[in-house]
């Protein structure tokens, strides 16, 4: 069996409102040679710095489910608005930007401060609009300042988070039919 590391994430039922401030769409498509920060809409974590990028559309459950990680240790990068853009080594970092550092939105609560940090090594992408419905899927990709990212579909299931977690910490193993 072959180990790859990559980190998981996605969504459940949970809704949470979007951003009202639209500077580029939700999809992530940054080439290597794109240098100065992008704002997208979009919402990211970092667990035991492994940032994670939540994409969807407005009310897909970006905030629910980063608050859900947050809850489980995650800290907050930027809700709503994120930048990626090289870090030292090159590598895709996630940034707040700068706007609300710390501050989530909560459904029906409101504004929460939460713990929160500045920037992380993006280890994931998940996609909230796109529902993964296949037990074993096969890993999927996507190309962010050149670099591959492990993309993610969003589960319906209350357990997501905690899967996401398990993810996090121990990647993702891949098995050939061989094996």
């Amino acid at each position: 069996m072959g180990r790859k590391h990559s980190p998981h994430g996605c969504g459940f039922h949970i809704r949470t409102a979007g951003c009202p401030f639209r500077r580029r769409s939700a999809g992530v498509s940054l080439s290597a040679h794109e240098t100065e920060p992008k704002p997208i809409h979009a919402t990211a974590i970092s667990f035991e710095n492994k940032g994670v990028l939540l994409t969807g559309s407005s009310g897909s459950g970006k905030s629910a489910l980063a608050i859900e990680l947050i809850a489980r240790g995650a800290l907050l990068i930027a809700d709503d608005m994120v930048d990626i853009r090289p870090g030292p080594e090159g590598w895709p970092h996630l940034f707040g930007t700068g706007r609300m550092a710390g501050i989530i939105e909560a459904r029906g609560l409101g504004l929460v401060r939460v713990p929160n940090v500045t920037h992380a090594p993006l280890a994931a992408i998940v996609e909230m609009d796109q529902r993964e419905t296949a037990r074993l899927p096969s890993p999927r990709e996507k190309i962010v300042l050149g670099q591959p990212i492990p993309l993610l579909g969003c589960l319906d299931t209350a357990h997501f988070p905690a899967f996401l977690v398990c993810y996090l910490r121990g990647g993702r193993v891949t098995v050939s039919p061989d094996d």
